[in-house]
């Protein structure tokens, strides 16, 4: 973690991704105090795909149509 104050920040706003990505984040400071905080972004894996998903979900015994049946004449 880097801290920056203001007018550092607005001088090395240039370089501003190269600092992100050496230090993971920057915290900017205004009179000592913390009012921002910059960090990078991460992104996200791939999405599973639908067969992964069905493939994980538990299989049934018994039919939809029996399932509500059963709910239906429980009421």
């Amino acid at each position: 973690m880097k801290k920056l104050t203001i007018r550092q920040m607005r001088t090395a706003l240039t370089q501003l991704d190269e600092i992100v990505a050496h230090e993971g984040e920057i915290v900017i400071t205004r009179r000592g105090s913390p009012v921002a905080r910059v960090l990078p972004v991460h992104r996200r894996g791939p999405m599973p795909s639908h067969a992964d998903l069905r493939a994980s979900m538990p299989r049934l015994n018994v039919g939809s149509e029996v399932l509500v049946r059963l709910e239906r004449d429980s009421r």
